[in-house]
């Protein structure tokens, strides 16, 4: 009976490691340890990337609709809480585009809910 080794699977592992790693630079890209590494590194920043970048774009909605209220002269935090008192459900990336987009929409809109104090 031949001898059983495991090396099929062991190539087949280090290949799916050193797949993801496809584009690296230099060892990062051939050397299976600093590949694994590195692509468990990478897959770790995506992965919390991705969280942060909903964030920034919710800090960046605010900033934009702070500044459009603002030229209406009524602050952010009073805008959104006129919107909820004249039950208008729209989120902020909506209101954003409204406030970049189509300003004289977005200024009747601010109007709606300074009527529904």
């Amino acid at each position: 009976m031949p001898r059983a080794t495991r090396t099929p699977a062991t190539r087949r592992r280090k290949k799916k490691w050193l797949k993801k790693a496809k584009g690296f630079y230099s060892g990062r890209r051939k050397l299976y340890r600093t590949a694994r590494e590195t692509v468990q590194r990478a897959m770790a920043y995506a992965t919390r990337d991705r969280k942060q970048r909903r964030r920034n774009y919710r800090q960046l909605w605010i900033q934009r609709l702070n500044a459009a209220c603002r030229e209406q002269g009524v602050a952010y935090s009073r805008f959104i809480a006129m919107l909820k008192k004249a039950k208008i459900q729209l989120d902020r990336r909506a209101l954003s585009e409204l406030a970049i987009q189509d300003r004289q929409s977005f200024n009747q809109l601010v109007e709606l809910a300074k009527g529904a104090k």
